[in-house]
Protein backbone atom coordinates (compact mmCIF):
# COMPACT_ATOMS: atom_id res chain seq x y z
CA UNK A 1 0.00 0.00 0.00
CA UNK A 2 1.14 3.35 -0.98
CA UNK A 3 2.12 6.23 1.54
CA UNK A 4 -0.77 9.24 0.82
CA UNK A 5 -0.11 12.60 1.58
CA UNK A 6 -1.82 14.83 4.07
CA UNK A 7 -4.38 16.12 1.56
CA UNK A 8 -5.03 12.56 0.26
CA UNK A 9 -6.02 11.97 4.07
CA UNK A 10 -7.72 15.20 3.09
CA UNK A 11 -9.82 14.44 0.50
CA UNK A 12 -10.27 10.34 1.81
CA UNK A 13 -11.90 12.12 4.49
CA UNK A 14 -13.91 14.71 3.06
CA UNK A 15 -15.11 11.62 0.95
CA UNK A 16 -16.23 9.85 3.73
CA UNK A 17 -17.98 12.85 5.26
CA UNK A 18 -19.89 13.87 1.97
CA UNK A 19 -21.58 9.58 2.21
CA UNK A 20 -22.56 10.60 5.19
CA UNK A 21 -24.00 13.92 4.74
CA UNK A 22 -25.50 12.60 1.05
CA UNK A 23 -27.07 9.76 3.31
CA UNK A 24 -28.34 11.52 5.98
CA UNK A 25 -30.03 13.98 3.14
CA UNK A 26 -31.81 11.31 1.45
CA UNK A 27 -33.09 9.96 4.59
CA UNK A 28 -34.34 12.99 5.84
CA UNK A 29 -36.29 13.96 2.58
CA UNK A 30 -38.09 10.28 2.43
CA UNK A 31 -39.06 10.80 6.31
CA UNK A 32 -40.17 14.30 5.58
CA UNK A 33 -42.04 12.80 2.49
CA UNK A 34 -43.85 10.47 4.90
CA UNK A 35 -44.78 12.90 7.43
CA UNK A 36 -46.27 14.65 4.75
CA UNK A 37 -48.24 11.57 3.79
CA UNK A 38 -49.32 10.40 0.88
CA UNK A 39 -52.61 10.78 -1.02
CA UNK A 40 -53.63 7.21 -0.60
CA UNK A 41 -52.34 6.70 2.93
CA UNK A 42 -54.20 10.03 4.03
CA UNK A 43 -57.55 8.42 2.78
CA UNK A 44 -56.71 4.78 3.84
CA UNK A 45 -54.45 5.35 7.31
CA UNK A 46 -54.09 1.65 7.43
CA UNK A 47 -51.92 1.31 4.41
CA UNK A 48 -50.01 4.68 5.74
CA UNK A 49 -47.44 2.39 8.04
CA UNK A 50 -46.82 -0.54 5.23
CA UNK A 51 -46.16 2.25 2.38
CA UNK A 52 -43.82 3.74 5.63
CA UNK A 53 -41.83 0.70 5.54
CA UNK A 54 -41.35 -0.10 2.14
CA UNK A 55 -40.57 3.89 1.58
CA UNK A 56 -38.25 3.25 4.32
CA UNK A 57 -36.48 0.37 2.78
CA UNK A 58 -35.82 2.03 -0.46
CA UNK A 59 -34.39 5.20 1.38
CA UNK A 60 -31.82 3.08 2.90
CA UNK A 61 -31.07 0.91 -0.25
CA UNK A 62 -30.36 4.53 -2.01
CA UNK A 63 -28.24 5.55 1.34
CA UNK A 64 -26.08 2.09 0.82
CA UNK A 65 -25.68 2.63 -2.88
CA UNK A 66 -23.94 5.76 -1.79
CA UNK A 67 -21.74 4.12 0.34
CA UNK A 68 -21.16 1.87 -2.27
CA UNK A 69 -19.83 4.45 -4.88
CA UNK A 70 -17.69 5.85 -1.89
CA UNK A 71 -16.06 2.62 -1.10
CA UNK A 72 -14.93 2.53 -5.00
CA UNK A 73 -13.99 5.82 -5.22
CA UNK A 74 -11.72 5.52 -1.98
CA UNK A 75 -10.15 2.09 -3.63
CA UNK A 76 -9.50 3.41 -6.57
CA UNK A 77 -7.58 6.36 -5.16
CA UNK A 78 -5.54 3.50 -2.93
CA UNK A 79 -7.21 3.76 -0.23
CA UNK A 80 -7.15 0.45 1.10
CA UNK A 81 -9.02 -2.82 0.01
CA UNK A 82 -11.72 -4.78 0.39
CA UNK A 83 -9.83 -8.31 0.72
CA UNK A 84 -12.05 -12.17 0.93
CA UNK A 85 -14.73 -13.22 -1.00
CA UNK A 86 -14.71 -9.74 -3.29
CA UNK A 87 -14.24 -9.22 -7.13
CA UNK A 88 -14.75 -5.53 -7.43
CA UNK A 89 -18.19 -6.14 -8.95
CA UNK A 90 -20.97 -4.25 -8.44
CA UNK A 91 -22.91 -6.73 -6.30
CA UNK A 92 -19.26 -7.32 -4.40
CA UNK A 93 -19.77 -3.29 -3.14
CA UNK A 94 -23.25 -3.40 -2.44
CA UNK A 95 -23.40 -6.58 -0.31
CA UNK A 96 -20.56 -5.22 1.71
CA UNK A 97 -22.37 -1.68 1.75
CA UNK A 98 -25.39 -3.56 2.90
CA UNK A 99 -23.61 -5.15 5.30
CA UNK A 100 -21.48 -2.99 6.72
CA UNK A 101 -24.66 -0.18 6.78
CA UNK A 102 -26.75 -2.98 8.88
CA UNK A 103 -23.77 -3.65 11.10
CA UNK A 104 -24.41 -7.88 10.23
CA UNK A 105 -20.40 -7.48 9.32
CA UNK A 106 -20.77 -11.57 7.86
CA UNK A 107 -16.42 -11.55 7.91
CA UNK A 108 -16.35 -12.80 4.31
CA UNK A 109 -15.19 -9.01 3.12
CA UNK A 110 -12.96 -7.54 4.88
CA UNK A 111 -12.03 -3.60 4.78
CA UNK A 112 -7.81 -2.45 4.89
CA UNK A 113 -6.27 0.24 5.67
CA UNK A 114 -8.08 3.39 5.66
CA UNK A 115 -10.78 1.85 4.09
CA UNK A 116 -11.43 0.77 7.73
CA UNK A 117 -12.79 4.42 8.55
CA UNK A 118 -15.29 4.70 5.67
CA UNK A 119 -16.58 0.89 7.13
CA UNK A 120 -16.40 2.33 10.60
CA UNK A 121 -18.93 5.69 9.75
CA UNK A 122 -21.07 3.62 7.66
CA UNK A 123 -22.12 1.25 10.46
CA UNK A 124 -22.39 4.02 12.43
CA UNK A 125 -24.48 6.12 9.94
CA UNK A 126 -26.80 2.84 9.33
CA UNK A 127 -27.40 2.19 12.86
CA UNK A 128 -27.96 5.76 13.09
CA UNK A 129 -30.80 6.44 10.39
CA UNK A 130 -32.35 2.36 11.00
CA UNK A 131 -32.94 3.54 14.69
CA UNK A 132 -33.95 7.06 12.95
CA UNK A 133 -36.15 4.88 11.07
CA UNK A 134 -37.73 2.64 13.67
CA UNK A 135 -38.48 5.79 15.97
CA UNK A 136 -40.40 7.09 13.27
CA UNK A 137 -42.64 4.28 12.05
CA UNK A 138 -43.19 3.84 16.10
CA UNK A 139 -45.06 6.78 16.19
CA UNK A 140 -46.68 6.24 12.61
CA UNK A 141 -48.22 2.66 14.55
CA UNK A 142 -49.11 4.90 17.90
CA UNK A 143 -51.14 7.47 15.58
CA UNK A 144 -52.89 4.12 13.57
CA UNK A 145 -53.90 2.36 16.71
CA UNK A 146 -55.10 5.90 17.82
CA UNK A 147 -57.52 6.79 14.68
CA UNK A 148 -58.57 2.82 14.87
CA UNK A 149 -59.34 3.11 18.56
Amino acid sequence: MTEHSLLEHLGNLSLIMLAVVLSTSVHYLFLRHLNQGARLARRFPQLRLGYGVVTSLIAHSIEIAIFAVAYKASITSGFGLLDGNFKGTVSDYLYFSYAAFTTVGFGDIVPTGPLRLLAGMEALTGFVLITWTASYLHLEMTRLWKIQS
